[in-house]
């Protein structure tokens, strides 16, 4: 969401929580990208060590499952907060107004409670794991799930700001009321 796109008349604490989860947004944004890079690069030097220096890198995989679960996790909340998630709207797109916002503010609702169901097993999981090390990287294996407690906490936050826009009405969502 950016502010831009919200009324002039829309107000300033709305305003407020829209540039906090716009930054947000922005800084996972800028951890998956790094995180991106930074798995082609040891996926490179994978490659290079196997077929060139004939000594394959063995914490390469290790490390590359914690950039996917971290890639994955926060991009899918990002994807929440700027609408660009996966998504199905038939349904909802050919259905009158009134029932179109049913169908959306269920499906806020429901990205909420996952992402808070995410938050909580998510959180428990690596508690209960912390102790144990991951192989060959020597970290704990807490890590593994910690980016999908992290990523259910922003996705149960990004679903609420929608339903907070919603509830104020100033639901800047193009599929919203189409």
């Amino acid at each position: 969401m950016s502010n831009q796109s919200l009324p002039n008349d829309a107000p300033s604490w709305l305003r407020q929580m829209d540039r906090v989860l716009d930054a947000i947004a922005a800084l996972c944004r800028g951890i998956t990208g790094t995180s991106l890079v930074f798995l082609t690069v040891i996926f490179g030097w994978l490659v290079f060590g196997r077929y060139v220096l004939n000594a394959t890198p063995t914490w390469v995989e290790q490390a590359a499952l914690l950039l996917v679960m971290v890639i994955a996790f926060l991009g899918a909340a990002v994807g929440i907060h700027e609408n660009t998630h996966l998504s199905v709207t038939l349904l909802r797109t050919s259905s009158p107004p009134r029932f179109k916002t049913l169908l959306i503010v269920l499906t806020d609702l429901i990205l909420a409670g996952f992402g808070g169901l995410m938050l909580w097993y998510g959180a428990q999981l690596t508690m209960f794991k912390w102790g144990s090390m991951i192989p060959l990287i020597h970290l704990p294996e807490g890590l593994r799930s910690l980016p999908l407690t992290i990523g259910g906490g922003l996705v149960m936050l990004f679903s609420l700001g929608h339903l907070i826009r919603l509830w104020v009405g100033v639901d800047t969502r193009k599929d919203s009321f189409d």
